[in-house]
């Protein structure tokens, strides 16, 4: 795939300019990346036949497009190919509990993408997409599990979304009502920490015995996904995307 260089900073639209609590918000493509490469769900938003739709389905990011598969936004694009999507990604890292209901909220880290996607047909660059969303949730699976034949690469949709336009929004810290009136109350506040860790693997019941995990899979046990934020402290444990690529 041949990777154009993009600018360090977001371009502001009309659809990614920030409106409500701009403290929040950053035009660093960085910040964006570090969002993407943090996870691997996604909810894409598209038109389908007059009607919305929000599906969500697991992505990749090789920094310069969003790769996911496309079985349903592609009905939508074969019939409008100039069809406009909206994805999402989304990182909640806990519950903002303040001393009034008013001012509870949560820390979040979260990126709205807009753009026309397109369809891959191209076996080559279909594959290599399909690498990119392979080793991005499960780094080192491309090389070790048996790739897509002929056949299985023609049924497949794929999608890539050039990351050219996108929204980024971040809250960390503490409840905003620490030097307000609410603080002579004597109640609680603070941060109650989320994150999402990865247990240990549970094998297929066909597996033949004597087979082990490999361990591109077992060394993630115990960890959290990646850049998950605890107060304002932040800890990644997520493997390199680029683990296992060859």
């Amino acid at each position: 795939m041949n990777h154009r260089p993009l600018p360090p900073t977001l371009p502001e639209t009309d659809r990614t300019r920030h409106r409500r609590m701009r403290e929040r918000g950053t035009v660093d493509r960085a910040a964006l990346e570090a969002i993407l490469d943090a996870g691997f769900l996604c909810h894409v938003g598209v038109v389908v036949d007059g009607h919305p739709m929000v599906v969500p389905t697991v992505y990749g990011s090789d920094g310069q497009n969003l790769y996911f598969h496309g079985s349903v936004a592609s009905r939508s694009l074969v019939a409008a190919p100039d069809t406009t999507v909206c994805v999402t990604v989304t990182h909640v890292d806990g519950l903002v509990l303040a001393r009034s209901v008013f001012e509870h909220g949560v820390n979040y880290r979260s990126a709205m993408i807009y753009g026309t996607p397109r369809l891959l047909t191209d076996p080559e660059e279909k594959l290599a997409g399909l690498r990119c969303l392979t080793e991005h949730a499960t780094p080192g699976q491309w090389d070790y599990a048996r790739r897509p034949n002929r056949k299985e690469l023609a049924a497949t949709a794929l999608l890539a979304l050039p990351l050219d336009e996108a929204s980024v929004k971040i809250r960390t810290g503490a409840p905003d009502d620490g030097d307000g009136p609410d603080a002579e109350l004597g109640l609680w506040a603070g941060v109650l920490p989320l994150a999402t860790s990865f247990g240990a693997p549970e094998p297929d019941p066909a597996l033949t015995d004597g087979i082990p995990a490999p361990p591109h899979i077992t060394g993630r046990s115990g960890t959290r996904l990646g850049g998950q934020e605890h107060g304002n402290a932040r800890v990644s444990d997520r493997p390199s995307a680029g683990a296992g690529a060859g």
